[in-house]
């Protein structure tokens, strides 16, 4: 019986309805700094144009991260969104082929599989993440963060986490809270 190869890349996934998605995926990052691997973060949604808390460390701590979103899906056109969601994509699979990277997180992809309230399939499909996916070089390790996973990615996945939210503070009416949200 052949051994396991457990330097080929692994495929993790985080998901459900709970919080803690992109934390655990955050401190994925971190133990992989530490260890001297090189890091990507590319977040789908995520707008450059705001500041959020986990940029401003990983800056510090020399992690690359890239913010390629426009905002909510209810905060921009179906078109904006659409045109970010390609050009983060096309970002996504280059620096995935560029053997640049032992880790890359993308972030909130599955939210953006999951959008339905106009069309992405022409820009962002999941056959296309699963081929990269499958074909990415040897020893990158990738992450995908996000409600909603789709099938195809969970099928494919070595590990998969499910966020499940028991209790939550913005049932209280409490927004996010800075340094814990954003």
């Amino acid at each position: 019986m052949a051994k396991p190869d457990r330097a080929r890349g692994l495929t993790l996934i985080y998901t459900g309805d709970g919080k803690g998605k992109t934390t655990a995926a955050l401190g994925l990052a971190v133990r992989a700094i530490g260890r001297g691997k090189r890091v990507l973060m590319l977040q789908f949604i995520k707008s450059p144009d705001r500041t959020y808390g986990e940029r401003n460390t990983f800056e510090r701590l020399g992690i690359e991260m890239v913010q390629t979103g426009v905002g909510f899906t209810w905060t921009k056109t179906p078109q904006e969104h659409r045109e970010a969601l390609g050009l983060a994509w096309e970002l996504a699979k280059e620096k995935i082929s560029s053997g640049e990277y032992e880790l890359i997180i993308l972030d909130e992809l599955n939210n953006a599989l999951a959008i339905d309230r106009f069309p992405i399939d022409d820009v962002l499909t999941v056959h296309d993440v699963v081929e990269t996916i499958l074909n990415r070089p040897h020893g990158l390790h990738i992450v995908i963060t996000g409600r909603s996973a789709k099938p195809e990615l969970l099928e494919i996945a070595d590990l998969v986490t499910e966020m499940q939210a028991v209790k939550h503070y913005y049932d209280e009416g409490i927004p996010a809270v800075l340094g814990i949200e954003v």
